[in-house]
């Protein structure tokens, strides 16, 4: 087995066709790892983040309008006191893949700072692959990814491709590791044009693409992904979700990914974590978190036969006795919009009752429309 700081090994079986980590996704530093796969022995895999009591307040100085309150504020030990987090606790799992959302100013990107110990928290306790991000920085670095947004992590006046060959010196990776994560950023996230040409002049797109590159290079334990598609178009926005997947998948990389763009939740994560001014508002899947918070439902009904007026008007009066909008978006398509309380049966019910259906469609509210009615309800309390 590889002494700490050295590179990992790997092994292939005939079982699975994917690379097999024997000293990374399923050992935490240092420890004694069985070189088999966890789920075939009982094998304990610890958690790869735990939170506890988490807080960060920070102090900004008064001040007041003008330059003559500039000079008192300079004087002044008068503090406003911001708190970015309060409280939080949640348990991820290695292998896990969990989007952090919340408006600007939540918390979100104060929590990926402190669990990579950037800051250090003004009350409570984090554990990163079972150790303290503040106070062992070094050996937690060496089995973690971290992007972050707008920050380029990358040397400025050299090529990308001199960057990335760098990393796999500074981070000994594996001949067979760095041949096929390299391959697959430069493939996936299109990257053969950028490899010979300076940072500096790169575009803010292309910088973060390199930049995604280079944070899962080593096949870290766990990913920290801070807003990791600013600044992408649609298209490479999914390509850097499908390579996000597939690093998930090959190496069994722990994901906590913050973001403003809900498509790279539904598409890459299995959980969520919504912050509110610093507290946790939810944690659980995403079907949960609808279920729980959409207000309404909806029902689509493709019909065989044309509705009489007097037929719709009858089902219309009678569907607004539950609450619900009648919508024809065609004379062979309606949609009933109803409240979440239950009345589903019933809804659907009235539509067979007087309608000719064809065929019957439940949807839930959108994610992003469910999100952005919490934001609104945070703000007016």
């Amino acid at each position: 087995m590889p002494a700490e700081g050295q590179g990992r090994s790997f092994k292939r079986t005939p079982r699975r066709a994917a690379l097999v980590p024997t000293t990374a996704a399923f050992f935490v530093l240092g420890s004694p790892n069985p070189a088999v796969y966890p789920e075939e022995i009982g094998f304990f895999m610890p958690p790869a983040i735990v939170v506890e009591g988490l807080s960060k307040t920070y102090y900004r100085r008064k001040r007041a309008a003008g330059v003559l309150g500039g000079l008192r504020a300079y004087f002044s030990v008068a503090q406003d006191e911001v708190h970015a987090v309060r409280e939080l606790d949640f348990r991820i799992e290695a292998g896990e893949s969990v989007g952090l959302i919340g408006e600007n100013g939540a918390g979100k990107s104060s929590v990926v700072k402190m669990l990579t110990g950037i800051l250090v928290p003004s009350s409570g306790e984090a554990r990163t692959l079972g150790l303290n991000p503040w106070r062992e920085r070094r050996r937690l670095a060496r089995n973690i990814g971290v992007v972050f947004g707008q920050k380029p992590q990358l040397l400025w006046d050299i090529p990308a491709g001199e960057s990335f060959k760098l990393l796999k010196a500074m981070y000994a990776i594996p001949d067979d590791v760095y041949r096929y994560t390299y391959r697959e950023a430069v493939e996936r996230l299109e990257l053969a044009e950028l490899l010979k040409t300076p940072v500096r002049l790169l575009s803010l797109g292309q910088r973060m693409r390199c930049d995604l590159a280079a944070a899962l290079l080593h096949a870290p334990l766990v990913a920290f992904l801070d807003e990791p598609t600013i600044g992408l178009d649609v298209l490479v926005k999914e390509r850097v979700r499908e390579f996000l997947r597939e690093i998930r998948r090959r190496f069994g990389t722990t994901l906590l990914l913050t973001t403003h763009d809900l498509k790279d939740i539904t598409a890459t994560c299995d959980r969520l974590i919504v912050l509110d001014k610093g507290r946790r508002l939810y944690d659980g899947d995403l079907r949960g978190f609808q279920d729980k918070f959409a207000s309404e439902r909806s029902l689509l009904a493709e019909l065989s036969d044309v509705p009489s007026t007097e037929r719709r008007g009858e089902l219309e009066r009678v569907l607004a006795g539950h609450a619900a909008r009648t919508t024809w978006e065609s004379p062979l398509r309606v949609r009933v919009d109803f409240p979440n309380n239950g009345v589903t049966p019933r809804i659907t019910g009235l539509l067979l009752e007087h309608l000719s259906v064809q065929d019957l469609a439940l949807q839930g509210t959108e994610l992003d429309t469910i999100v952005a009615q919490l934001y609104k309800q945070a703000s007016v309390t």
